[in-house]
């Protein structure tokens, strides 16, 4: 099936210098059902994006010519809301600050797989609908305005500190597919943890206590040794 947003084929923009890369992303995703169109380096990325309407847009880092990094400062310069997916193989923390400072929606690390792909497209496509469409994202009596960054479950209101809004709406736009803990750590955090940490098992405590009152239907659920899942009730 083609995916479509408001009854329009979906279009992304690959920009990606390294042609084997680009050839072989363009051809995956092209078997997902979407329309691709390539660029090999940042000032052609730029030509295709003034030529043209995508839904999305992911972006090598590092490019000739003009990289990424400022492709992604000049289209958030010019008040361009498209999602943009980095591709990156740098690996430090700081290099993936950047990124996201420079106003892209996410990062994929090199080198990644095909799944991870296109589960970082569809959040971001769907993040983009609900952005859009200005509606609130509603799992069950779950309901998250997402611009205005508010919870309710049922008739009350949650307060929620920044990063468990973060946590809950990421399980959200993914619900009923679990997230594993490196992806939640590298979505919410921006790196990957040891597997040692607690962190991501104290922030899933804290929202279970604000979601789950007693009686109430169980929303968040453990997958053990894997990570985490938004069910419907």
């Amino acid at each position: 099936m083609t995916p479509t947003i408001a009854g329009q084929p979906v279009t992304i923009l690959v920009a990606e210098d390294d042609r084997a890369t680009r050839d072989s992303t363009r051809l995956a995703l092209e078997l997902e059902g979407y329309q691709v169109v390539t660029a090999s380096d940042g000032n052609e990325a730029l030509a295709a994006i003034a030529k043209g309407q995508f839904q999305l847009i992911i972006l090598d880092v590092m490019m000739p010519v003009l990289d990424g990094l400022s492709v992604c400062r000049r289209l958030r310069n010019a008040n361009n809301p498209t999602p943009i997916l980095l591709l990156t193989a740098r690996t430090e923390v700081n290099d993936r600050v950047l990124g996201l400072d420079a106003g892209a929606d996410d990062y994929l690390t090199k080198p990644f797989s095909l799944d991870e792909l296109f589960a970082r497209v569809r959040a971001l496509l769907r993040r983009s609908v609900h952005a859009n469409a200005n509606q609130w994202l509603v799992i069950g009596d779950l309901r998250i305005d997402e611009r205005g960054r508010r919870v309710l479950r049922g008739d009350r209101e949650l307060e929620l500190t920044k990063t468990e809004f973060d946590l809950l709406q990421l399980l959200a736009l993914n619900a009923g597919t679990v997230l594993t803990h490196r992806v939640i750590y590298e979505r919410i955090w921006g790196y990957d943890l040891s597997s040692e940490s607690k962190n991501l098992a104290v922030y899933i405590g804290y929202l279970r206590k604000k979601l789950e009152l007693p009686g109430e239907p169980k929303l968040l659920r453990t997958v053990r040794g894997v990570g985490y899942t938004l069910v419907h009730p």
